[in-house]
C-alpha cells in the first residue's frame, strides 16, 4: 500500500502533523538530516520542496528558501540522489511539492520512477491544470504508485470539489485561503465557515489543512477541521534561523505551537 493511504487508514482518530521544507536550504547537504530528524521527533508526513526560480503560490520566506536553495546547487537529480541515499531509512510518507518546468524538464515518466526509486510516496504540483493531471499525470503516476496530490481554496466550487475528490487518492490538500504562504495569527469567520462547508460534503478523501498555520489557535482549527496540518513557512523560518539544525528548529516550533 502506498505510504500515503497507509498512514491515513492507520491514523483515522489522530491529529497529524505535516512539515514542508525546501530542498538544499540553507545547506545544500542538509536535506537527508532534516527527513530524519523529522521522522524521529513524530512528525507524520514531510513535504519536500523541490527549489523553483519563480514560485508563484510562496510567500516571500519560502521564496527566500528557494532562492537559497538554488544559489547552493540543488537540482531535481541532486534532491532524488540526496532521497535514495536514505530510502531504506525513511518510513513515513515523502511527498515532493514543486512547479510543473522543473518537472518536464526532467520529463513525466522519469520523474515518477526516479520517485519510486527515492522512496517518494506523492507529488503536489500547485501549476498543473486538471485537465493534464487527468490526461497525462494521472495515467503515468498511477502505473508508479504515486499520488498526485491536488489543492483547493475558499473559491473553488463545490462541483470542482466533488471532481477532484472522485478523481485524486491519498488526501486533498486544503489550502485556508486563496492568498500565497505564510503565516497567519487565525483563521477568521470568513475561513471557519469555509472549514465547515468543507466538512459538511463528506469528500472520500482525508484532507490535509495547511498555508497560515504558526500557533496553538490556528493548529487547533486545522486539526478539528481536517485529519491534520501542514506546517511550512514557520517551520522554514526556524530552520533557516537554526542555520539548518532541525532539532532546534523542531524545539523552537514545538513551543510556538503550545502557545
Amino acid at each position: 500500500m502506498n505510504k500515503i493511504n497507509q498512514l491515513f487508514a492507520n491514523s483515522a482518530d489522530k491529529k497529524l502533523l505535516s512539515l514542508y521544507f525546501c530542498a538544499g536550504s540553507p545547506t545544500l547537504e542538509g536535506t537527508a538530516d532534516v527527513i530524519l530528524t523529522l521522522q524521529r521527533r513524530g512528525i507524520a508526513m514531510i513535504e519536500v520542496g523541490i527549489p523553483f526560480s519563480d514560485p508563484l503560490a510562496d510567500g516571500p520566506v519560502i521564496q527566500s528558501a528557494a532562492t537559497q536553495a538554488l544559489k547552493n546547487g540543488m537540482t531535481l537529480r541532486t534532491l532524488f540522489s540526496q532521497l535514495q541515499a536514505i530510502k531504506d531509512q525513511v518510513e513515513i510518507p515523502l511527498v515532493l511539492m514543486g512547479y510543473l518546468n522543473p518537472i518536464l524538464h526532467y520529463g513525466i515518466e522519469a520523474f515518477c520512477q526516479s520517485c519510486v526509486e527515492a522512496g517518494v510516496s506523492g507529488a503536489i504540483i500547485p501549476d498543473l491544470p486538471f485537465d493534464d493531471y487527468l490526461n497525462i499525470v494521472k495515467p503515468v503516476a498511477d502505473r508508479y504508485d504515486l499520488r498526485i496530490i491536488m489543492l483547493i481554496t475558499p473559491e473553488t466550487s463545490d462541483e470542482r470539489i466533488r471532481f477532484i475528490d472522485d478523481h485524486t487518492d491519498g488526501f486533498i490538500y486544503m489550502v485556508s485561503s486563496a492568498a500565497i504562504t505564510g503565516t497567519q495569527k487565525s483563521f477568521d469567520d470568513a475561513k471557519q465557515a469555509y472549514f465547515r462547508r468543507i466538512n459538511a460534503m463528506n469528500l472520500r478523501n482525508p484532507r490535509m489543512i495547511g498555508f497560515g498555520i504558526s500557533n496553538a489557535q490556528t493548529l487547533k482549527a486545522a486539526q478539528d477541521n481536517a485529519a491534520g496540518a501542514i506546517i511550512g513557512s514557520k517551520f522554514v523560518t526556524l530552520l533557516n534561523e537554526a542555520e539548518g539544525n532541525a532539532d532546534a528548529a523542531l524545539d523552537r516550533l514545538f513551543e510556538a505551537l503550545a502557545k
